[in-house]
């Protein structure tokens, strides 16, 4: 989807991804879902693709609820990073979308898990202020893409950026396959 397209619709439940181009280490290969889209007040997502190799027991005491202890913990973006979030991401194959609850309580992410739902752990989100996405994606730092079930998935990590792009036709196959060095060679 080109930019002129996107910045004529909400972009809420889509996923970005970041274009190669985009050499900013804290977004390098990253895919988000973009959670908040609204081009008068900002956006607001979290990146799906960074598992900070850590459980939610290593950051926080969770006696109590000991499911939630055993989460991996994803770095969901640079804004208020010293924050661990709960959110529900889940793939609604009905309406083929992800279907989204950010900002759970501990209690409230516990009861949806036990319910069957995937819960995911983040440190921090991703923050634009009025018109700085639209300014990014004008740029071409980011590349829009539909959900696909495969985003709901607690197993994502760098690998998703590179499959999702690949999936999106010969051209950003081809934009996958790039080196990370192309100054190296």
């Amino acid at each position: 989807m080109s930019f002129e397209e996107s910045e004529q619709l909400c972009l809420k439940g889509s996923l970005i991804l970041a274009d190669p181009s985009l050499t900013d280490p804290g977004f390098e290969k990253s895919v988000l879902l973009l959670t908040n889209h609204q081009q008068d007040d900002g956006s607001a997502g979290f990146i799906l693709n960074k598992p900070m190799g850590k459980k939610v027991s290593d950051l926080i005491q969770i006696d109590e609820m000991r499911e939630l202890g055993d989460l991996p913990v994803f770095l969901g973006g640079p804004v208020s990073s010293d924050q661990l979030t709960f959110a529900s991401i889940n793939w609604d194959a009905k309406d083929e979308e992800l279907g989204y609850d950010t900002h759970l309580s501990s209690e409230e992410a516990l009861h949806r898990l036990r319910e069957g739902f995937f819960i995911r752990a983040f440190v921090g989100y991703s923050g634009w202020a009025e018109g700085q996405l639209e300014h990014e994606l004008k740029q071409n730092s980011w590349i829009t893409r539909k959900p696909v079930p495969i985003a709901a998935s607690l197993d994502a990590d760098e690998e998703l950026w590179r499959d999702l792009l690949s999936s999106m036709g010969p051209y950003y196959k081809m934009l996958a396959s790039f080196t990370d060095r192309p100054e190296l060679n």
